[in-house]
């Protein structure tokens, strides 16, 4: 039989603050952390960018949570994750002793990793030649530095590992940890994702993909999740990391719990490199399979928080398998985005995204769609929360993510 598992810790660096209750506070508010590119247009050259706007983590300062030589050689990725767990921890009341550490483990997922780093030193390479490239260019960028550095920074010597699953990698991450609590494998993990791509190349990459929204005019309003005007969606970064503990062990040393992991499901579209399988079978069969290692019924969840970045295929195809999986239950199930506030964090969004739906659980509260103001014909039947958070009892909830390569992972809570 498998274990049970609780979420008992929650951090999170965000372009809302440096703390989770900060996002929170923020989602509620329906206070968007989108603003025209600080910094970086200028440096870039703004006539070539289409899209100036972004979701940037402006208050994070490494300085200010890492010692100079552990911030000189992290990449952002990994300072966010350092932080998001240290966070964690502290929430968790966890300390790892000497005979703990062992059974303690960490997982965080990254769709690119060290990009920054990979963009100065590259450029460092063409501008000054080979002798000028830093030592530490390589671990820096891989992307399985993040757990690397968490695990070194607080002394976690259990599974360590990453998922590199695009924008499913945070939910990813956190349902294979999990996993690996729930079979026995380590009485606790640290885990989630972290990402810090809003840089000249990812930008022009994903401009020239034709995925990122151009409404630079009003850049609050630009990430439209649902909408009928959406065209796009808008980066984020930051990072957001959870302890999952042996529901047990959180017992016996007294400790707070926020919900239950309940069950965790994944699928591949095997469908096309950035576009969504159309007929959203990929996305329903890792929704059934998150259920059905739940226990749970459709018409069991009260609250899903949609991956719905923003754009225009792939909020349609999950509207189309919200309503496959819900049916008749589709208008009694709320679903919200949560992206228009803390932009689309890639590899991190998952992890952010079952962070509110944790809080959810706790608060008894659902947060609302910002900017959804005229629902898009394709999710006729849903019960698409708007304008205002909905008070309401949520005993149970599910977060989905969608990554380009056709990578599906959701995530079922439930009230511990």
């Amino acid at each position: 039989m498998k274990r049970r598992v609780v979420i008992t810790g929650i951090g999170c660096v965000s372009p809302l603050g440096l703390r989770a209750e900060d996002l929170w506070e923020a989602v509620l508010a329906g206070r968007s952390g989108v603003r025209r590119m600080v910094g970086l247009l200028e440096a870039w050259g703004a006539d070539q960018y289409a899209t100036q706007i972004a979701a940037q983590a402006l208050e994070f300062d490494p300085e200010q949570h890492l010692d100079a030589k552990l911030a000189k050689r992290t990449d952002r990725f990994a300072q966010f994750a350092i932080v998001a767990a240290r966070q964690a921890l502290d929430d968790a009341g966890l300390t790892l002793t000497e005979e703990l550490a062992p059974r303690v483990g960490v997982l965080i997922g990254s769709g690119v990793g060290g990009m920054q780093t990979w963009e100065d030193q590259f450029e460092r390479l063409l501008t000054r030649g080979v002798a000028k490239v830093s030592p530490f260019f390589v671990p820096m960028m891989i992307i399985n530095m993040g757990a690397g550095m968490v695990s070194m920074v607080t002394g976690a010597k259990g599974p360590n590992s990453a998922v590199t699953t695009a924008c499913a990698s945070g939910t990813n991450a956190i349902g294979e940890a999990y996993e690996i609590v729930a079979r026995g494998d380590a009485e606790a993990m640290i885990a989630g994702g972290a990402e810090a791509a809003i840089l000249r190349c990812a930008t022009a990459g994903f401009i020239r993909a034709g995925a990122l929204s151009r409404h630079n005019e009003a850049p609050e309003r630009a990430c439209r999740p649902f909408d009928r005007q959406r065209d796009g969606f808008v980066m984020g970064e930051g990072s957001t990391v959870m302890v999952l503990e042996e529901r047990e062990a959180a017992l016996r040393r007294s400790a707070s719990v926020y919900c239950e992991v309940a069950g965790y499901g994944m699928s591949g579209d095997a469908y096309h490199m950035t576009e969504p399988d159309p007929l959203g079978e990929g996305p329903l069969r890792a929704m059934q399979a998150a259920l059905r290692n739940a226990g749970l019924e459709p018409s069991g969840l009260d609250y899903i928080n949609a991956h719905a970045p923003g754009t225009v295929a792939g909020d349609r195809v999950e509207a189309l398998a919200l309503r496959r999986l819900l049916g008749d239950a589709a208008g009694s199930v709320m679903v919200s985005s949560t992206k228009a506030v803390h932009g689309h964090q890639l590899g991190a969004t998952g992890a952010t995204e079952l962070a509110i739906a944790a809080l959810s659980i706790g608060r008894g509260i659902v947060p609302h769609t910002l900017n959804c103001e005229e629902p898009d014909p394709a999710c006729e039947g849903l019960d698409i929360v708007r304008d205002e958070p909905r008070q309401t009892p949520v005993r149970t909830a599910m977060s989905n993510s969608f990554g380009f390569g056709g990578h599906n992972a959701v995530v079922v809570l439930r009230q511990a």
